[in-house]
């Protein structure tokens, strides 16, 4: 068996007997457990984008003699379709991976994802020096594998490959941190995912050096350890083109006032579920989109000139935030405070507007301006049943779209005045 059938089977030569099954209409192949006897199978995963091995243990194939490969191999490679390939509950030799990765050169493959893999070893990875592949995008989630610390000089046997990569992704495995020298390899990295794993404020500084991540527009760093919105700010403000930043199910406190300076080209922040009972600052002065949903503040007394969207939801506010502050403001979503009336004035210019879960006050101008507000179709989704009256007590549980505002009912004054002025003028002239 060649070393194409074998980077075919995606380093399947899996102990247990399986099969493939190809999904034509999405152009996706799943195969569980191949063995040699059984690869014939992967035939039809030939016409696939998307191709997925599930299942099994690489180490009795880490002697398999992997030579080069003649030009029939190649030209069948260059070939194939697929774009995509995911690798699912594997135990992973390195030094097979090593010695397999560079024939993925001859290869479209511009994803290659690991989900739940075990990394054993450590591979030579000196034959991947000067090798370009075309591998642009890499996600690993839980994952296993030794410590990247001392491990720059396997990058550096990778930087011709790494220094093009686009997309990196290591969640959900545990990692503490990202040493100075790797982030540096990674010269046109446009987004890194880093969530679920076991970063701190300290860790931080370390990561992103000066010079690591140059071209970095993308960063979560959600759900991690850190706590310092200080330290944080510190960190990034080496990363000139980062654009979109995600801190969301952190546990941030309040450090004393700062003077950092977050990148000039950061617009998205996510603060969500990060504990706050007041606005962080100093925020990015450029932003368009900031999210704290999902906290527990009770006033929001900020001005950002060029904000676009405002997600409040999940607080324990009282009150609409002045839209004032905020003039190129479209969309803002309040649902789940505290919230008795929406300002119909300063909220009916907004594209989307998203307020369900609150205790209204169904007086006139409560109650008509929800009412007019959906009647935009503005109002976002929850309308009509998560919109109820909390009082006055007649009202109370009813939907607030049910709530008559009438004329008569909410404006009795521009009723009656008329009538009492007809009547006083009837009585003039009578006498």
């Amino acid at each position: 068996m060649n070393v194409a059938v074998l980077l075919l089977l995606g380093l399947g030569f899996l102990e247990a007997e399986g099969r493939c099954f190809f999904n034509r209409t999405q152009e996706y192949c799943v195969c569980y457990h191949l063995s040699q006897e059984t690869a014939g199978s992967i035939a039809q995963c030939l016409a696939a984008s998307v191709v997925e091995f599930q299942g099994g243990e690489l180490e009795r194939y880490v002697a398999f003699p992997i030579g080069d490969l003649d030009p029939s191999s190649i030209k069948m490679l260059g070939s194939l379709l697929i774009r995509k390939i995911i690798f699912r509950d594997l135990l992973v030799p390195e030094i097979l991976l090593a010695r397999v990765l560079r024939f993925f050169s001859y290869t479209q493959v511009r994803e290659l994802v690991f989900e739940s893999c075990v990394f054993e070893g450590r591979g030579n990875w000196e034959e991947m020096a000067n090798q370009d592949l075309p591998i642009l995008s890499l996600h690993f989630h839980n994952m296993t594998s030794a410590p990247l610390t001392g491990r720059q000089q396997d990058f550096s046997s990778l930087s011709s490959w790494l220094e093009t990569l686009q997309e990196l992704a290591v969640t959900g495995s545990h990692v503490t941190s990202l040493p100075c020298g790797i982030g540096r390899v990674f010269r046109a990295l446009r987004s890194l995912d880093m969530a679920q794993n076991s970063l701190g404020d300290e860790s931080l500084v370390s990561t992103f050096c000066s010079g690591a991540f140059p071209q970095l527009q993308v960063l979560s760093l959600q759900h991690n350890n850190l706590t310092s919105y200080h330290h944080v700010c510190e960190s990034v403000r080496l990363l000139p083109e980062l654009h979109h930043l995600d801190l969301s199910q952190n546990k941030l406190t309040a450090d004393p006032p700062s003077s950092c300076q977050w990148p000039v080209a950061l617009r998205i922040f996510n603060l969500s579920a990060t504990g706050l009972d007041e606005v962080l600052t100093p925020l990015p002065l450029s932003l368009e989109v900031l999210d704290m949903s999902c906290n527990n503040l009770r006033a929001v007394d900020i001005s950002l000139s060029s904000l676009k969207k405002l997600f409040l939801s999940q607080n324990m506010l009282q009150a609409v935030p002045s839209i004032r502050n905020y003039p190129m403001l479209d969309t803002l979503h309040l649902d789940n405070n505290s919230i008795a009336e929406l300002p119909w004035d300063e909220v009916k210019h907004l594209r989307d507007v998203a307020a369900a879960g609150n205790p209204y006050n169904c007086s006139c101008s409560g109650a008509g301006g929800l009412q007019a507000l959906a009647a935009t179709g503005h109002l976002g989704q929850g309308w009509p049943q998560d919109y109820t009256c909390q009082s006055p007590p007649g009202y109370q549980g009813r939907l607030v779209k049910d709530v008559p505002v009438s004329v008569l009912q909410c404006n009795s004054a521009t009723v009656i005045a008329p009538v009492c002025i007809a009547l006083a003028l009837l009585g003039m002239a009578g006498a």
